[in-house]
């Protein structure tokens, strides 16, 4: 590790030294890359118990001196992975990308400027800035700080932030001079010089103690007993048609192969590539709706969101705000506020808010406090400051000049108002605060938020002159200087956007730190369902009990802390709801990670966008009605690919463990069910491309396993009855011998699992036509099957040239088969199924 003084404190380090540091310590990441991924993915699929289990057949085979299907069902089961393995790389490789837009960046010091780069391409010895917001990049020693709180609950558990001091020397490092990467800076400024970057930080030592697996979202425990209902009705068909066939003393060999092969007919094996392509071609259409996904599975929770939480400021409104009133507290303009608001907002560290931006901007006269000129904000010095935070909802500066010291408060009024004792008037005198006057000082406020303004208030006192501590300045015996009244217009478009979310099922809630009238005043002018209104006060009073009780009702709750917005989030999730939150704020981390699915903005602080899971490019309602029905897109067509595999896929499977037992020879032979598989599995790649019924847009869908179960039960039957009615075709009327069998049911079973994708993938086939590419790579795979039996390579699999009768015979039965799983889809639409 290089000492860390030997970076030139003025110049940063050069490109030439930052280039030998990275080659010496490799990128500031505590994961390893990405080196490899192909080869990992094919080694995890040799892993699968069944490909062992085929590469063990093929072994068998080639050892008794069968090379011929030796070569076939490796081939075979090659070529399944390598579809599998290609699509899904492809599917990451695009995700990550995605992802890559919105990587962590950091400030720092290089070549004597100060530029952004990616938080990867830091190196030891370099020196980055850091502020409110910002996630620390990598371990280091504080070269300059000034009223900085870190969090480093990540790392040491502790929830209070602990204040931070810049070392004298580089060799003096001690805890309160030391930042660490997965720490965040809660308020003020500083700069670190970098000592370890990537898995050398303390960060990267202990990852793997730290790391733990995000929770599975309600799709992928979806997905998961999906899986596991697939797998145990597998076992016991396997189990059963081996039993059956060694009962019937049939060759042992085959009757393993057959087992084999009727378990990788029955096994859905390309549903993870199916899930991850299509939550990756989701995260593509998203992307070019100013949407970058961080985390694929939240497509799914998108689409299932039936409740956002979000903040007011932004969103419903412009965010350009301006200073329009400054008043006293008996309601009548002042000249004395923005001066003393001024001083404060000017000395604030940290991030500034768009209020203090708003505050500084404002033109006019300061005003004074007595003898007191505000004119020069220069003849004044910090002396200490108590950062904000939204327990206490103010800001507290010590300051000095003119020979007097003051703590000035700035913050939520109401607040304010309790820490003072006695008002500032209109001429600058001061009077005492009575019952009276305070009941004024809270109508005044009162109509502040009613005109639709926003509101801070500013409170001051004179400070003893030893006095070096803004918490003990600040007493709850202040001055009240008056209110500052803000202007942010309401966003334009965005009451199309709050009736757009709710024509698609979705409630918007608000959840502010701004007073209930102003929120009322914007809710109203866009038209948003107002019901009932929740203070933070109020919810401090309830039960949890309480608090779930109202929730149904109340649309807004304004003046909320953190710790309110967890208990609002938490008690709708427990009562089954997905609820989607959208912040961009230091306080809003906690809320984002507590949703179903956290949104943040690409303006937003670092430690909000490290939580959410999609990060918006511009903060709109109007992008996230877009992003529900892509969701809902992507679940539609997941489920599509569930509804083959548990209809016709499952019939035909069942059709040949009960064929194995009734007819003379095995039904199909295991090298013909492999490449059955093969065929249907390439017809299936292009689903996640697949257009979408209107109706599954409407409202949110979420994973139903009943009625998955119940779609099986009624499909898959109806398959297996028309397989027996192909058995009796072959058998009676054509007379088929063992291979012709096996030919004409090889062409049926495939043109029924494939060609019934056109009918279940929407309520209404005859109107809502499939993707071309869908259409393509079905009618490719039945063209296969039907062509393959009248070429030389036919004979290797043991399929034989069908006359012209029996294939029209066995398309009449496709016909009627399709034709009949119609009139039952439309039956479980009617019945408002959510499979259907």
């Amino acid at each position: 590790m290089p000492d860390p003084a030997s970076s030139p404190p003025d110049q940063g380090l050069s490109s030439a030294e930052v280039e030998a540091r990275l080659r010496q310590y490799g990128p500031n990441q505590v994961e390893a890359g990405g080196q490899h991924t192909l080869i990992r993915a094919f080694a995890a699929r040799l892993r699968n118990p069944l490909v062992l289990m085929l590469a063990a057949a093929a072994a068998i085979s080639a050892f008794t001196g069968d090379a011929s299907s030796a070569i076939i069902i490796a081939a075979i089961v090659l070529m399944s992975m390598v579809l599998d393995v290609v699509q899904e790389s492809r599917g990451g490789n695009a995700a990550e990308k995605l992802r890559a837009r919105v990587s962590l960046s950091a400030s720092v010091l290089r070549d004597g400027k100060q530029i952004e780069i990616p938080a990867s391409g830091l190196v030891p010895g370099d020196l980055v800035r850091l502020m409110a917001g910002d996630l620390v990049p990598a371990d280091g020693i504080l070269s300059a700080a000034r009223d900085l709180y870190v969090n480093e609950a990540a790392l040491t558990g502790e929830s209070f932030p602990a204040e931070k001091h810049a070392a004298e020397h580089a060799a003096r490092a001690a805890p309160q001079n030391l930042v660490f990467m997965g720490s965040s800076v809660v308020s003020g400024t500083a700069s670190a010089l970098l000592t370890a970057t990537g898995r050398r930080t303390q960060l990267g030592a202990i990852a793997g103690s730290l790391r733990k697996p995000a929770p599975p979202t309600a799709f992928l425990l979806g997905v998961r007993d999906f899986g596991r209902m697939i797998v145990r009705i597998t076992l016991l068909m396997v189990l059963f048609t081996l039993l059956v066939n060694l009962m019937l003393h049939r060759p042992p060999l085959e009757s393993f192969l057959f087992a084999i092969a009727l378990a990788v007919g029955l096994t859905p094996e390309l549903l993870p590539m199916i899930v991850s392509v299509t939550l990756a071609h989701g995260a593509l259409r998203l992307s070019r709706k100013e949407v970058i996904v961080k985390q694929l599975s939240a497509m799914h929770d998108l689409g299932s969101m039936d409740i956002l939480c979000s903040d007011k400021t932004g969103t419903l409104t412009e965010a350009r705000i301006a200073m329009v009133k400054q008043l006293d507290a008996m309601g009548g303009d002042s000249r004395n506020v923005l001066g003393v608001a001024q001083l404060n907002a000017r000395f604030e560290t940290g991030l500034k808010s768009a209020l203090d931006q708003a505050i500084l901007a404002a033109q006019g006269s300061p005003g004074k406090l007595g003898d007191l000129e505000f004119g020069d904000l220069a003849d004044w010095r910090k002396l200490d400051e108590v950062p904000f935070d939204f327990e206490r909802r103010r800001v507290s500066v010590l300051v000095e000049g003119q020979g007097q010291r003051l703590v000035i408060v700035k913050g939520a009024p109401e607040d304010v108002l309790l820490l003072s004792s006695h008002y500032l008037s209109a001429d600058g005198a001061t009077q005492p605060f009575d019952d009276a006057t305070r009941v004024r000082a809270g109508g005044v406020l009162k109509g502040l938020g009613a005109g639709g303004l926003r509101s801070l208030a500013v409170a001051w006192r004179v400070a003893e002159p030893s006095c070096m501590d803004a918490r003990i300045a600040a007493q709850p015996d202040m001055t009240f200087a008056g209110f500052l009244g803000f202007l942010d217009p309401p966003k334009q478009g965005a009451r199309e956007a709050l009736a757009d979310l709710a024509s698609l099922g979705v409630t918007v809630k608000i959840l502010t730190g701004d007073g209930e009238d102003v929120t009322h005043h914007v809710c109203g002018e866009l038209g948003l369902d107002i019901q009932a209104t929740l203070t933070g006060a109020q919810i401090a009073a309830m039960s949890d009990e309480a608090l779930a009780a109202r929730l149904a009702t109340t649309s807004i709750f304004s003046r909320v802390t953190p710790p309110q917005k967890l208990r609002i989030l938490s008690a709708l999730r427990r009562q089954g709801h997905v609820v989607g939150y959208l912040g961009d704020g230091i306080n809003d981390a906690p809320a984002l990670h507590e949703a179903d699915i956290g949104f943040s903005v690409d303006t937003g602080v670092d430690v909000a966008k490290e939580a959410a899971s999609m990060i918006l490019l511009r903060k709109d309602l109007g992008v996230l009605a877009e992003g529900v029905r892509e969701g809902r897109r992507t679940y539609a067509n997941i489920l599509k690919y569930v509804m083959m595999g548990t209809s016709s896929n499952f019939g035909n499977m069942f059709s040949m463990a009960i064929g194995s037992l009734i007819l003379p020879f095995l039904p199909m032979l295991p090298l013909q069910i492999l490449l059955n598989n093969l065929l249907y599995d390439f017809s299936e790649i292009a689903i996640p491309m697949d257009r979408v019924d209107p109706a599954m847009l409407t409202k949110p869908h979420r994973w139903n396993m009943g009625a998955i179960r119940k779609f099986m039960v009624t499909i898959g039957p109806i398959s297996s009855l028309f397989d027996f009615l192909t058995f009796y075709v072959l058998l009676d009327l054509f007379g088929a011998n063992e291979a012709t069998f096996h030919t004409g049911w090889f062409v049926e079973s495939l043109a029924t699992q494939v060609l019934v994708i056109f009918i279940i993938r929407t309520a209404s086939p005859l109107r809502d036509f499939p993707h071309p590419a869908l259409v393509a790579t079905s009618l490719g795979a039945v063209a296969v099957a039907v062509i393959l039996p009248f070429t030389g390579l036919g004979l290797w699999f043991g399929l034989l040239p069908l006359k012209p009768s029996l294939l029209g015979a066995l398309a009449l039965i496709t016909g009627v088969y399709l034709a009949l799983v119609f009139f039952v889809r439309r039956w479980l639409a009617t019945r408002q199924d959510p499979a259907a």
